[in-house]
């Protein structure tokens, strides 16, 4: 049986090139891979993008009414199917992917955050969390060395913990994202509390 896989990790840690790699190795055999990416990705516009420069044109560029299954079907057969910025799937996508990976027997493995920048989960993130077959997570590491968990967004380079779940880095100068162990998520946090607090006053 094919699975569902999740592979997730903190920002910056190369969840699109690993999907590029997969790709490359799946054509490099003479199989088929379907490359498909969340419309709410505007990063790249039309391709997976790695911040080592390298992209790919996706397959199937998707809103958040559409059936997964459906666009599936009316593409040529793929051997794997490869979701990026999964975490903006919904859930019934991430049911809908899992379908197809039970029933359709096509592997569908999916690359995305667990988490955003205030440690609150995604809802396609949380989906996969509780029906993927298989969760690997990709490390990489804070700015202290220790491994990255957890999200910083950056405003002006300034840490903010607050606003619109989703604000896509690249689309808009002033906002980036930097990993962050807990340690170094939850220092940040309360210095930028205590900021805020002093201003009011």
């Amino acid at each position: 049986m094919a699975k569902l896989y999740f592979r997730y990790s903190a920002m910056n840690a190369g969840k699109s090139t690993a999907l590029l790699q997969v790709a490359h190795n799946y054509e490099e055999n003479k199989m088929k891979v379907l490359v498909m990416k969340p419309k709410l990705d505007t990063k790249g516009k039309q391709h997976v993008v790695s911040r080592l420069g390298m992209k790919r044109k996706v397959d199937i560029v998707f809103a958040p009414e559409d059936d997964l299954v459906q666009l599936v079907a009316k593409e040529p057969f793929a051997h794997c199917i490869l979701v990026d910025e999964a975490q903006f799937c919904t859930a019934e996508q991430i049911d809908q992917l899992f379908r197809l990976a039970v029933i359709d027997e096509i592997p569908v493995i999916c690359y995305g955050l667990r988490t955003d920048f205030m440690m609150e989960g995604f809802a396609g993130s949380t989906r996969l969390l509780e029906i993927a077959h298989a969760l690997e997570e990709i490390k990489t590491i804070c700015h202290c060395g220790k491994k990255a968990t957890c999200n910083i967004r950056l405003l002006d380079d300034k840490p903010i913990f607050d606003g619109e779940q989703v604000m896509i880095d690249g689309s808009d100068a002033k906002v980036t994202y930097e990993p962050a162990c807990g340690k170094c998520y939850l220092q940040k946090k309360m210095r930028y509390s205590k900021k805020k607090k002093t201003v009011k006053k």
